[in-house]
């Protein structure tokens, strides 16, 4: 049977069982956009390409499959290279899809051209620059198992504007051969009996959670294990709903805004079990005084992240979920535990906690929001003080419940990335905590929620400052505040003329009817909390810094 490319790129995305497309039409794709005017996959119109990227990638996140976004040639396809970045970072399925100027053009600098594979070689798991249409429904199986298998990631597939308008055969591949790439899912039984006897003789064990346990569907294995060995948990941010918050065995997140508990824990421990993380800079501080009397034992699926950043004394290569299946029936359960008995006296004396102060608290918004929604919603951030608040005051207990930026940082995330969340969960709760800086990077989506409807609930922090950079020329600078004090819009105004709900709140008494109006309301609602201008995220270890000398 011959088909179009275009024809041969829907029908092989259908085959994978894509339903949602995110993205913004150009003058290359308009074979493509044709074919998807009669498709039966849903395409979600967003008003920037790096919208259609982040919320394809909100989308991975929230549901665990792969997200797809599509950009035309040139500008578009640059406009997804932050979302590509981001979704690289994260370990986000994700499947890039871009137009490309004619194969006769590519090279003579032509009108909207870009070498977008060349670009993002180092920010993807694979690149293709389709050459023959006939080779087009191979490289879209390829493409999704590489970007949902292993560690996940990001896959780009370029296609030349011939290539889409161009008659090949069709043949749906019947398996995916790439004799390159084998993930090793099991555990080498060797290093499984090693971690066995290290657990045994350990006194003082902690587990290191981070996102690889949510990718894996390991959730359920992780709280398994932690019960059976009486061991505390701290997870990444990456890693929050991995493990339950109101766990009494849950030390929240680690690192350099983690809880004092969990710094003291990990400072103090003699067996620190790792568990799909990867041990960036945030979480160890300075690397010489990180677990200083710990073996250490990496569970990751990804070898290269072993012992990358720090020494490993048991390496253990696999998935998570299976490795950790394994383990738990090789092990003893712990009856009792003088160490749990000094985790929950840290926990006593070191609380998360702030003072009452004249204006309006962001962390009592956040665990306003947390009581209302009764923990059921789906939380995405953008990146900044409020990404940090709500990572240590909403007590995460399932897992694709925390959609954030996490090893790219990138503001501007959080509106797209709820908006995807929703499209994938529409029958969820979705509440986009933003700041009053990065809100304003991406905020033309709100008129994407608002086209289809999408009742996404965003409360925005607003202190006046870039509060991230701003605390840290308070506290590093002499209060130098050098570029980050913003003059905003009305927001309240802003989300009206967009078709949204407006609502500003800045008395602690408005607090919860602001938010119980948002939930019950079936349309986008933007609340505009104007909180305490120089509120400060603490506890905070100062930039290379060891984990147990935090400042607040």
């Amino acid at each position: 049977m011959q088909l179009s490319g275009a024809e041969i790129l829907v029908k092989s995305l259908e085959a994978e069982g894509v339903e949602v497309i995110f993205g913004y039409p150009g003058g290359v794709l308009l074979p493509i956009y044709d074919v998807l005017y009669d498709s039966g996959i849903r395409h979600i119109l967003t008003r920037h390409e790096q919208g259609a990227a982040h919320a394809a990638d909100g989308y991975a996140r929230a549901t665990g499959r792969a997200g797809v976004c599509l950009a035309t040639s040139g500008p578009g396809a640059t406009n997804l290279v932050t979302g590509i970045a981001n979704a690289y970072m994260d370990s986000v399925p994700l499947v890039a899809l871009t137009g490309q100027v004619p194969s006769s053009l590519l090279g003579r600098d032509s009108f909207q051209e870009a070498d977008i594979t060349g670009i993002t070689l180092p920010i993807t798991k694979h690149s293709y620059l389709v050459g023959d249409p006939a080779e087009l429904a191979r490289i879209v199986k390829e493409a999704f198992y590489i970007a949902t298998t292993g560690r996940p990631g990001p896959v780009l597939i370029d296609l030349p504007r011939d290539v889409s308008g161009a008659k090949a055969d069709y043949k749906e591949p019947s398996e995916v051969n790439l004799p390159g790439y084998r993930p090793v899912l099991d555990g080498d039984e060797r290093q499984i009996g090693e971690t066995t006897r290290a657990i045994a003789q350990s006194h003082r064990p902690v587990i290191y959670a981070g996102g690889g346990v949510i990718t894996a569907g390991a959730h359920e294995e992780l709280r398994q294990l932690a019960e059976l060995l009486l061991a505390p948990v701290a997870t990444t941010l990456m890693g929050l709903g991995g493990f339950p918050g109101n766990h009494p065995l849950s030390l929240g997140m680690l690192g350099m805004h983690g809880t004092k508990y969990a710094n003291y824990a990990v400072c103090e421990c003699d067996l620190l079990i790792a568990v799909g993380a990867r041990f960036d800079d945030r979480v160890t501080g300075d690397l010489g005084c990180f677990a200083p009397m710990a073996k250490i034992i990496h569970i990751d699926i990804d070898p290269a992240e072993i012992g990358k950043n720090v020494r490993v004394d048991i390496p253990v290569r696999g998935d998570v979920k299976r490795v950790l299946t394994r383990l738990i029936a090789c092990l003893e359960p712990v009856i009792a535990s003088a160490w749990q008995e000094k985790i929950d006296n840290w926990k006593k004396e070191y609380p998360l906690a702030y003072g009452e102060g004249n204006g309006l608290k962001p962390q009592f918004i956040i665990e306003e929001i947390y009581r209302l929604t009764g923990g059921e919603a789906i939380i995405a951030t953008d990146v900044g003080q409020h990404q940090m608040w709500a990572a240590q005051y909403y007590r995460f207990e399932k897992p694709r419940t925390f959609i954030s930026s996490g090893g790219l940082g990138a503001m501007g995330y959080g509106m797209p990335a709820a908006i995807g969340a929703q499209i994938g969960c529409p029958d969820a709760l979705v509440f986009d905590i933003a700041g009053d800086g990065s809100i304003q990077m991406n905020i033309q989506e709100l008129t994407t929620a608002v086209n289809y409807g999408l009742p996404i609930n965003v409360a925005i922090l607003n202190n006046g400052f870039l509060g991230m950079v701003r605390q840290w020329q308070e506290l590093f600078y002499n209060r130098r505040y050098s570029q980050t004090e913003l003059k905003n819009p009305d927001f309240v105004k802003l989300a009206e003329a967009y078709g949204a709900e407006g609502i500003r709140v800045t008395e602690k008494a408005e607090v919860a009817p602001a938010i119980e109006r948002a939930i019950k309301s079936d349309k986008p609602v933007l609340i505009d909390f104007v909180v305490e201008r120089e509120e400060n995220v603490f506890p905070m270890v100062p930039p290379g810094g060891s984990l147990n000398k935090m400042l607040g």
